[in-house]
């Protein structure tokens, strides 16, 4: 396994991360286990999770998976986007962090999380506050490092001028939507990163499956494992275009003796101020194969293709982006 730095400060992550939207979903408890155990004996320290995946089945996973192995991990959880009805039940106020970071700490039997990140710019908040409340946790023990998510480049260049205004923690690291089908940070997200010392954690990195290829240009032609049976609203990410750039790669990648997934994986990795490419899985065979973009070599033939044909896709409308409503 590979480790870089996450943005600026002193922790080390695993180039290739673990997303766990899917335990407790598509994958169940007994896979996500087995799936979280594997990705740490390959080297994989950093997990990815949230206080709303699989309305928390997610975090109580990964907190079962972890007894006795809590230290070898880098486990980052978030907060902001909807947990419920009411006034106060999303957000990034004061009230609704303080609250969420207690239950996530419950949910993942620990007393600290590595990483604790705003899942979504709050426009009703003040920055200010959202800012105290986080380095209150910092001082408090009870988080490490403190990362933002979902927000637009203004937003994030804001955050940082605040916390230095401050001397509080600042964020070290945001994620967003990133890949061959989405190069829409690279526009102005990449260089405030980069200026800022802020390293990005891309999500979806294989275009919800687009990007290995599986895709036909009809529903109908979608294998039955895939996202688009079992999750019928992902439909709304599929255009004609991406399928397209998948089956691009799928060719090019059985060509050079790799899967689609993996040359997609290894492209980003090599991206400017990636810290982290988080994926996700929902088998460990899986895992295993997106595992093999750690060491790939694309040579400056292969990254010149890929980067001419998902040219088009610096541009237009994110691939997903989540606010709140």
């Amino acid at each position: 396994m590979k480790y870089r730095y996450l943005g600026r400060s002193g922790l080390e992550v695993s180039v290739l991360g673990l997303g766990t939207n899917a335990f407790g979903k598509r994958a169940n408890q007994d896979t996500s286990i087995r799936i979280i155990h594997h990705a740490m004996d390959k080297g994989i320290n950093f997990i990815d999770t949230a206080n709303i995946y699989a309305g928390t089945e997610s975090e109580r996973i990964i907190g079962l998976a972890l007894e006795g192995r809590r230290d070898q991990a880098v486990l980052a959880t978030k907060a902001g986007l909807v947990r419920g009805e009411g006034p106060n039940a999303r957000g990034s106020s004061r009230r609704h962090l303080m609250l969420e970071l207690e239950n996530s700490l419950k949910r993942l039997r620990t007393d600290y999380v590595d990483l604790y990140q705003i899942h979504t710019f709050d426009p009703n908040t003040p920055l200010e506050e959202t800012l105290g409340a986080l380095e209150d946790m910092v001082r408090s023990g009870k988080v490490r490092y403190i990362g933002a998510s979902n927000y637009a480049a203004w937003e994030l260049m804001k955050a940082q001028g605040i916390s230095d205004s401050r001397g509080t923690a600042r964020f070290v690291s945001t994620q967003t939507s990133y890949s061959l089908a989405d190069r829409t940070p690279e526009q102005e997200l990449v260089p405030v990163c980069l200026d800022q010392g802020v390293g990005i954690i891309p999500y979806f990195p294989l275009a919800g499956g687009i990007l290995t290829g599986k895709y036909g240009l009809t529903v109908e032609e979608a294998p039955t494992s895939s996202r688009m049976v079992t999750d019928p609203s992902f439909v709304r990410f599929l255009d004609e275009r991406r399928i397209t750039l998948g089956q691009q790669v799928s060719r090019l990648a059985a060509d050079s003796g790799y899967s689609a997934s993996a040359m997609s994986l290894a492209w980003l990795m090599q991206q400017p101020a990636i810290s982290t490419v988080i994926v996700g899985a929902t088998r460990v065979e899986q895992l295993e194969d997106n595992l093999t973009s750690v060491g790939m070599n694309l040579g400056s033939e292969t990254t010149d293709t890929l980067n001419e044909w998902s040219d088009a896709f610096r541009y237009g409308k994110p691939f997903a982006l989540y606010r709140l409503p």
